[in-house]
């Protein structure tokens, strides 16, 4: 049966993605920074479970070692840091550990099983703000790491195996914790995207950016 390992999947995006998995018979492991809030949306959901800071690099070996092996990555979890790059540069270091680098590190960590088996399928969620073509309009580092994370979706795919593909979406402005109260999509609207790239979409499509369901520039 084919595995899903979602990060940020305790709310949100992330557990409408997981939800939208596991109703078309995906086995679903959402990776939380809170394992006692984990473990029970992991419970109401009826899948798995990990404990997975994305700002704890030492909890990436377990927690992939603990999911098994992963035939889909999504890497959604984020961060949302409004400072100013400048008068507070931690907030861009923070946002890129979790949104560029974590995300790197975890497909790093699956990539020996999707080679193994000759397939295997990466969803990075991003952001229209971390887009050129929109003018990067992301506040403090938030822009610059869905940028980056843009940047390695578009260029990884020379390096990956045969039949592993990676893309990045970005699922609009969505009614969450982060987007807010007036946020016009909801959390289902927003995983929409997420879950056509890791069951629906075409073999063999990879380094290019969606939103709903439609190729965007970068």
């Amino acid at each position: 049966m084919t595995r899903a390992l979602i990060t940020g999947g305790n709310r949100g995006i992330g557990y409408a993605t997981a939800e939208g998995l596991i109703a078309r018979g995906v086995e679903v492991v959402i990776g939380v920074r809170d394992a006692q809030a984990g473990a029970a949306v992991a419970a109401a959901l009826g899948c798995d479970w990990v404990h997975l800071d994305l700002e704890q690099p030492e909890t990436f070996v377990p927690a992939i070692t603990a999911a098994g092996e992963i035939d889909i990555l999504i890497n959604n979890a984020g961060i949302l840091i409004e400072d100013s790059m400048i008068t507070h540069p931690d907030g861009l270091r923070r946002s890129m550990q979790v949104m560029f680098h974590a995300p790197f590190e975890l497909i790093v960590l699956c990539l020996p099983h999707m080679t193994r088996a000759g397939a295997g399928r990466i969803i990075n969620v991003s952001s229209g703000w971390g887009a050129f073509d929109e003018g990067l309009e992301g506040p403090g580092g938030y822009g610059v790491a869905k940028a980056a994370l843009n940047a390695l979706s578009h260029a990884l795919p020379r390096d990956l195996p045969h039949g592993v593909t990676i893309n990045a979406m970005c699922p609009g402005w969505v009614h969450t914790r982060m987007g807010g109260r007036a946020a016009p999509r909801t959390p289902a609207e927003g995983a929409d995207t997420a879950i056509w790239l890791a069951l629906d979409v075409p073999a063999g499509t990879t380094g290019k950016f969606y939103r709903d369901r439609q190729e965007k520039a970068w």
